[in-house]
């Protein structure tokens, strides 16, 4: 797990350093062995956990995983907020999207998608959900970042316009 807080480390770093504007990590849960997190008996790879078919045993292990990523999440948040620029927070300068490709691994549905969203200088704090049956479609999101860096359009993919309910700050 050293290596998945070091590739949020160099991302902190790659920011604050100007040496980027984008960074794209992927956790890979395919080809992911049993990790080893201290205190946590994990037995194997995410990906096989995920097909956890209610298993209170694998469920259990993948609340560990997905609590400690969100801690490595958190923590990059924290380190952006920590950083000045401009008058602003390096948080408040940078986009920060983290997602799934799925709904619910256990089924490989693709609706639904868990999604946060933080920094770049909107209004959060907030949980959003929308109509789980009448999906609202994700590309609002992306049509409401572009717009944030200055691109004049409202259509991206499937999007129906900017995001409601997410503002600026």
């Amino acid at each position: 797990m050293e290596k998945v807080k070091l590739m949020y480390d160099m991302s902190r770093l790659a920011f604050e350093t100007d040496s980027t504007r984008v960074v794209a990590l992927l956790l890979d849960s395919v080809n992911s062995p049993a990790i080893e997190i201290s205190g946590i008996q994990i037995t194997d790879g995410y990906h096989n956990l995920s097909h956890h078919g209610r298993s209170e045993s694998k469920l259990a292990q993948l609340k560990a995983i997905d609590e400690w990523h969100m801690k490595l999440l958190a923590s990059l948040f924290s380190e952006l907020k920590a950083v000045s620029e401009d008058g602003d927070t390096l948080l408040d300068r940078t986009m920060i999207l983290y997602g799934t490709n799925l709904g619910n691994a256990n089924t490989h549905v693709t609706t639904n998608l868990p999604t946060l969203f933080a920094g770049g200088g909107f209004n959060h704090g907030q949980h959003l959900a929308f109509d789980r049956e009448r999906n609202y479609p994700l590309p609002n999101l992306f049509v409401s970042m572009l717009q944030r860096m200055g691109l004049e359009t409202d259509k991206f993919a499937s999007a129906t316009g900017p995001m409601r309910g997410l503002d600026l700050a």
